[in-house]
């Protein structure tokens, strides 16, 4: 075998591009089709109770006399289409892959119970294999020419900021911009990464208490970060544990957490394996990938699908599912360009699909954003506060685009602004029988309630310029929420050093250094008031307000985060 030695003195095989031989174990064109055929079984469909629940939040709405007819755009679920076919492994990905799989039948003899989990991650990673190695030895070749969308999304997709790596040393979890960490008592939580987890647990186990608040002993976000993962899991120790201390006090979720563990640390000596190759010139990776809307999809779920707990009887249902994915997708919406020059293969702007697919996930994110501010939205799943919380903890680290790829120069107009005209969805079907988004003017409170209106007298007092449009938004979002009932003094000073600070930095010539003077300033005021959104009696609420402000409100400097410019691909320091 022939081998050379890369950065790091690691001997990697150089017979990678020797195309792999027939009878070989992994066939990804095949993973990924079994993957759709596996949650085709066990998707469970929308329950009565959430949809009743979905009526009653339109029927609030309708309320205000919101025309329920506009503009529709419909989104295709990802079942509908078979995933890519990918070229099988090489010699390198094959061991990687009977190595994980000597891993899974351990879990899986010990405890049965997860064996669907195991069969998830066993093909995840044979379909991420196999895209691997068709990135590489796809020929490099001249962007095609997209038919120009005249849809109303992708009219408005913006111009990207050219980025560096040096603009994204912010993503590492051990690093900026949290200078006071969360959890100073739990130093596995000691992390950016992990914050928002906990942050959602909690606020899930505030009123149905599942015991995952305060258990961390076999929690899944233990497993998460590929750096610690991939020094912790082997076989030998994986079978000491599982023979000793799991054993003997097991939950479902111990295993789990192993498993997903497994998935991490494969992926991460994937991603590190190609890099590697790249860097030595062995093979040249393309800016994009050739992930479609369905293998994109499937592959992202295993990111998820175990990391953010959930009772079984709700871990198959249809609309936790679609909360997932779209949590991802706005994972992505942010780091999109440090994606690109880390060489990350499952970016959704990255991957190989038109223009207005992406442009059409993005919407369906904010439109879910927006539904997770109603009251309704929350009442039949346990889940269900992942996707306000999730982007309120970009919005508290820093690692938000809001603050750092958004601020560009002058305000869009908000006149028939199709985003701030996007219904709110809660976009079910996204992985089923599609979805259908609707943009229609949007609903607005006649008055504010009392809280609300004393956060627009503090910025009509100190920001008279932002006011007229913080005023306007606090009005949309008390029609989605009802009257608000938060913390006035830490909200405010939340969204003075965020929302408020990125408008107003708005109006002035573009910076990159004002844009990371608001990215660092979030870190350090969600480091200081991170604490009101533990509280039982306003930090839901706060939670929802912020979640609104960070996501959906105009100017949309979420939406800013779709645009991409394809730059050198360089290794990085992958975290996440």
């Amino acid at each position: 075998m022939k081998s050379r030695v890369v950065g790091g003195g690691t001997e990697i095989s150089t017979d990678s591009l020797i195309p792999a031989q027939p009878g070989d174990r992994s066939r990804p064109a095949e993973a990924g089709s079994a993957l759709a055929g596996l949650f085709a079984r066990h998707i469970k469909g929308r329950t009565d109770e959430y949809r009743d629940c979905e009526d009653a939040a339109q029927q609030r709405l309708d309320a205000f006399g919101s025309p329920r007819l506009g503009t529709t755009l419909q989104v295709r679920g990802v079942l509908d289409a078979a995933p890519h076919a990918f070229v099988p492994p090489d010699e390198e990905g094959n061991a990687r892959l009977r190595r994980l799989d000597a891993s899974l039948r351990v879990i899986e003899a010990a405890f049965p119970q997860v064996g669907t989990d195991v069969e998830v991650c066993r093909l995840t990673c044979e379909m991420l294999e196999g895209a691997w190695r068709s990135r590489a030895l796809t020929p490099s070749r001249a962007e095609e020419r997209e038919t120009a969308c005249a849809c109303p999304l992708c009219r408005r997709l913006p111009t990207p900021l050219a980025r560096t790596p040096a603009d994204y040393d912010w993503r590492q979890s051990a690093g900026r911009p949290l200078t006071v960490k969360t959890w100073p008592y739990h130093r596995e939580l000691d992390s950016v990464l992990t914050g928002g987890w906990v942050l959602a647990r909690q606020m899930n186990d505030l009123e149905r208490d599942l015991g995952y608040r305060h258990r961390f002993e076999d929690d899944i976000l233990l497993f998460h970060e590929y750096k610690r993962v991939i020094d912790t899991i082997d076989t030998t120790r994986l079978t000491q544990l599982i023979e000793g201390r799991l054993a003997e006090s097991f939950s479902t979720n111990t295993a789990r957490a192993l498993v997903c563990g497994l998935y991490a640390a494969h992926k991460r000596s994937a991603d590190e394996f190609w890099l590697q190759q790249h860097h030595a010139g062995s093979v040249t990776l393309p800016q994009t990938n050739p992930l479609d809307q369905s293998s994109y999809s499937l592959l992202q779920m295993m990111d998820c699908l175990f990391w953010h707990v959930s009772p079984d009887t709700e871990l198959w249902q249809e609309e936790h599912l679609a909360s997932l994915l779209l949590c991802r997708v706005i994972d992505d919406m942010v780091d999109v360009r440090a994606d690109a020059l880390t060489g990350e293969i499952s970016n959704f702007w990255l991957a190989d699909m038109p223009t207005h697919t992406k442009a059409l996930y993005a919407a369906c994110a904010i439109a879910m954003v927006k539904y997770g501010c109603m009251p309704e939205s929350h009442t039949p799943m346990w889940n269900t506060w992942l996707m306000p919380s999730t982007i309120v903890w970009l919005g508290l680290t820093g690692r938000h685009a809001l603050w750092f790829d958004g601020i560009t120069q002058g305000l869009p107009p908000a006149q028939d602004c199709p985003l701030c005209d996007l219904q709110p969805n809660a976009c079910t079907g996204i992985l089923t029988h599609g979805t259908t988004l609707t943009i229609a003017p949007r609903p607005s409170a006649p008055a504010l309630s009392a809280r609300t209106a004393e956060l627009s007298a503090r910025c009509r007092d100190q920001f008279p310029g932002t006011w007229a449009l913080f005023d306007a938004e606090l009005h949309a979002f008390e029609a989605l929420h009802g009257p608000w009932h938060g913390d006035t003094d830490s909200t405010w000073e939340i969204l003075r050093r965020t929302y408020i600070a990125a408008v107003e930095a708005s109006r002035g010539t573009p910076s990159t250094a004002r844009a990371r003077d608001v990215q660092q300033d979030s870190g350090a005021v969600g480091s200081e008031f991170f604490y009101a959104l533990h509280d039982p009696e306003t930090g839901r609420e706060d939670t929802a307000l912020l979640a609104y402000m960070f996501g959906c409100a105009h100017p949309h400097f979420l939406w800013n985060a779709t645009g991409y410019r394809p730059t050198d691909l360089a290794g990085d320091w992958l975290d996440g």
